[in-house]
């Protein structure tokens, strides 16, 4: 790693522009670390368990020098990175980092075959990823990739949930999908294991842009499906 400094801002609002420095939001034995790269305006999320260090990487997306300052800056122990679904902009400096830390790699098997790194681990729905005390649940949303994942965190605390939904659950809608048909089956997973399942206080950290909860989004559901995007 290059050794430059990068200053993370405390004060979260969850609004980046690439080049930005990278916000951190604190919990109760955690800390949520976003940071935006490359031309997509990507986001790369940094989870780290607070008592023992042991952090997790969510899309190596792009920019390798500046999420190698990330982790230098933010991730004690880095122990795996997870690829959220197998687009280009989502993995463009995965093997990169890789190299960098030597951490595992981990990604839904229906997607595996299209990134840059095959995954050492392979995760389906309901399946746990651990990062030192904390656990994240996987959860399958087939639609706009077929191995598309979210990742739920729970906070001990407070008991609210952190959805970390790549592109398949933006402001204002579901992600891009190729055809009706992957977009029903978006729509549908989005519902019943997303909104069916969490509260409206739910947070959710989506793939670019800003982050929203399940309650600003859930009264649109039904505009959604109307719409048919």
């Amino acid at each position: 790693m290059d050794g430059q400094q990068l200053t993370i801002d405390d004060n979260y609002t969850g609004e980046l522009t690439q080049g930005s420095a990278p916000q951190r939001r604190t919990l109760a034995g955690a800390t949520i670390t976003k940071i935006s790269v490359g031309p997509m305006d990507n986001n790369a999320y940094l989870v780290v368990c607070t008592q023992t260090g042991e952090s997790l990487l969510i899309d190596a997306a792009n920019e390798a020098d500046r999420l190698a300052q990330l982790l230098e800056a933010g991730a004690p122990s880095l122990a795996s990175i997870v690829t959220t679904h197998q687009h280009p902009d989502h993995w463009l400096a995965l093997a990169e980092v890789v190299k960098l830390t030597g951490v595992p790699t981990i990604a839904h098997p229906l997607d595996a075959e299209k990134l840059p790194v095959t995954p050492d681990r392979t995760v389906t729905d309901g399946d746990l990823v651990e990062v030192g005390h904390l656990t994240l649940e996987v959860i399958h949303l087939s639609g706009h990739t077929p191995g598309s994942i979210a990742l739920a965190l729970t906070d001990p605390a407070s008991g609210e949930a952190h959805l970390f939904t790549g592109d398949s659950l933006f402001p204002g809608g579901v992600g891009k999908t190729a055809d009706p048909e992957k977009f029903s089956s978006l729509l549908r997973d989005v519902t019943t294991k997303l909104f069916e399942r969490f509260p409206d206080d739910t947070h959710v950290y989506p793939g670019h842009g800003k982050d929203t909860t399940l309650g600003a989004e859930r009264p649109f559901l039904a505009e959604w499906q109307e719409r048919g995007w």
